[in-house]
């Protein structure tokens, strides 16, 4: 029985047997080039997805794509492109760099914009609750509203304010706004004719970040999941309000049984980031080392564990898989004993370095198997 830790409580959760599992990942905002952050949260999910099905779970797996939002239209204002045409050319750079280091496509794959309708009925039952207002043709989620606000980042007021001042799409001196915290679900088109607009009861406009992921997780796993993930990044503001809104609109709760946020990829000493411009990027370390080096290199951090990128650690990865190559034809020994404790290590809060650790004491077909099960191809190996 896999066991996971929920970021929420901080305990140890096993996941349900009764049932196939559902999961929800937040995906991209595609508008510029993918950066090692980035990959390590979805190879993460891929190979736990991939371990869950080993195990014999049934999964739902739902991924989002953020294709309308503020920094996808600020930078195609800035290159002189259509919005549409940035977010599509990023999304296929992104799914070829996924597909080179052996991801799997989810489930369901939905982009933002396809979601709409979704989008709009949530923002309805929001409104008729009382848990939102329309002010200036824009309409913002009440936070104040939402009795648990705060549960799963644990943050006071002043702390979550400080984080909203960083986002890239801060509007906390929104004069609509009843509260700086409140959140837009769906902002007035500004009526430039270049933006995006759809029709609402609230006038022509376009959804905010959170409520799209809310309505999606609706749409595809219903009121209440097992799993979310995401980066380590998302749990305030996004994941924290994405909680209020979804308990705010069906009644249920929890909205997330255990919550499983991968930890930051750190450069230079900070967070890797755009903003910072401390960015590895995906297409280069696949250009220098080869799709199979960095996915091990990836799988070799615990998925809650913040990391520090040193090239020397890809270096490493590939020796690692040497030593696996060299093994992989070889007889097989002690096969039961090695599976059993690659079993033990990825129930045990999916802790990838230790399976592999199990896995270095694999040869043969049992090496041949358990690596299979981590994505590591296995014609690549061969």
């Amino acid at each position: 029985m896999i066991r996971l830790r929920d970021t929420l409580s901080a305990e140890l959760r096993e996941l349900p047997d009764d049932r196939p599992i559902s999961l929800y990942v937040c995906g991209i905002t595609p508008y510029d080039s993918g950066h090692l952050g980035h990959a390590f949260s979805f190879v993460q999910a891929d190979t736990l997805v991939r371990v869950l099905r080993w195990l014999g779970r049934d999964v739902q797996y739902v991924q989002n794509v953020t294709d309308v939002d503020d920094s996808i239209l600020r930078r195609a204002r800035e290159i002189g492109v259509d919005w549409r045409q940035l977010g599509n050319e990023e999304l296929a750079r992104h799914l070829r760099e996924m597909g080179r280091l052996f991801v799997r496509h989810p489930t369901d794959f939905v982009r933002a914009t396809e979601a709409i309708p979704d989008i709009r009925q949530m923002i309805a039952e929001l409104l008729e609750r009382d848990r939102a207002y329309v002010n200036g043709g824009s309409v913002f989620f009440r936070v104040g509203a939402a009795p648990h606000f705060g549960e799963l980042s644990k943050l006071d007021r002043d702390a979550m304010l400080e984080i909203c001042a960083r986002q890239d799409d801060a509007d906390l001196d929104d004069p609509r706004k009843e509260d700086p915290l409140d959140v837009a679900l769906w902002k007035a088109w500004s009526g430039d004719q270049s933006e995006p607009r759809w029709a609402s009861a609230w006038g022509s406009g376009r959804p905010g970040w959170t409520i799209e992921c809310a309505a999606i997780n609706r749409r595809f796993l219903g009121a209440q999941i097992d799993l979310h993930g995401g980066g380590s990044d998302l749990i305030f503001p996004h994941h924290e309000t994405e909680i209020a809104m979804v308990e705010a609109a069906t009644g249920a709760r929890p909205f997330v049984r255990t919550w499983v946020h991968t930890g930051m990829v750190n450069f230079a000493g900070q967070k890797m980031a755009k903003s910072v411009g401390n960015l590895v990027l995906v297409a280069d370390v696949l250009e220098r080392f080869g799709p199979e080096i960095l996915r091990l290199h990836l799988l070799s951090h615990h998925y809650r564990a913040d990391w520090e990128y040193v090239e020397e650690d890809l270096r490493k990865a590939a020796d690692y898989l040497d030593r696996l190559r060299s093994r992989l034809e070889s007889p097989a020994s002690n096969g039961d004993g090695v599976a059993d404790e690659f079993r033990s290590a990825l129930e045990d809060d999916f802790d990838l370095p230790r399976a592999l650790a199990a896995l270095e004491q694999a040869s043969g077909a049992t090496a041949r198997r358990l690596a299979t099960v981590l994505g590591l191809h296995p014609e690549a190996l061969a």
